[in-house]
């Protein structure tokens, strides 16, 4: 069960293709998760669920902060939550994984919204405002063995994604992709995105990856 204050990110097609992926991350009680826009706090209790040992969820939101901390204790795991941009909070620690469904969709300018439930989903014209900068940050944070796990929409671009995930001196791949129809919000931008040329005419769905971005080549392991 998720309770979800008005002006959070609501769990959806994303949220569960990268929950799942997750889970295929096998962590141990010695893990450390680390859950960057956290909104509902979904994926951190998804972290908790299948045996991390310490989960940190961090969103700028004072209503994801307080609705993550009502789900925890709803469902009884024990989750750090802070309020905070990003890595910042954070900056000094290391974690195991670090998971993020940020806001992805291209905006019709580069204005982040400050309030409102439009920060949930907008991240500037070209969708890719916080994705730049989760590509630069969440690296630093993650252990030698450490692994990132993102989510986002083709639109906001997948190749630059891993391209600046590479750079950083990590093995990049798409751990999973679903193509997923519009919902109420790209339903509304489906004029603009036909104008810049993101969609086809009369093209009404998205795919949706995860990306997996881990420090070695090795298989998988229990962390």
């Amino acid at each position: 069960m998720l309770l979800r204050l008005p002006g959070v990110y609501p769990p959806q097609e994303d949220t569960w293709l990268l929950a799942d992926t997750l889970a295929a991350e096998r962590l141990g009680r010695d893990s450390r998760v680390l859950d960057l826009c956290t909104g509902t706090g979904a994926l951190s209790l998804r972290a908790a669920e299948i045996g991390a040992g310490h989960v940190t969820a961090v969103d700028i939101s004072r209503r994801a902060v307080v609705t993550t901390q009502l789900n925890a204790i709803l469902n009884r795991h024990s989750i750090r939550v802070i309020r905070g941009d990003l890595t910042t909070p954070v900056q000094d620690q290391r974690f195991d994984v670090v998971i993020s469904n940020p806001p992805y969709v291209p905006a019709h300018d580069d204005v982040l919204p400050t309030r409102g439930v439009e920060r949930a989903w907008d991240a500037g014209v070209d969708g890719r405002v916080l994705l730049d900068r989760i590509c630069t940050h969440a690296p630093r944070v993650l252990t030698e063995s450490g692994v990132l796990l993102i989510a986002q929409s083709v639109l906001s671009g997948i190749e630059k994604t891993q391209a600046m995930l590479e750079e950083q001196g990590l093995f990049v791949e798409v751990a999973a992709r679903a193509e997923i129809p519009f919902g109420r919000v790209l339903s509304a931008r489906a004029a603009l995105f036909e104008a810049r040329g993101l969609i086809a005419p009369g093209q009404r769905t998205e795919e949706i990856v995860v990306l997996r971005a881990a420090k070695s080549s090795l298989d998988k392991e229990v962390m």
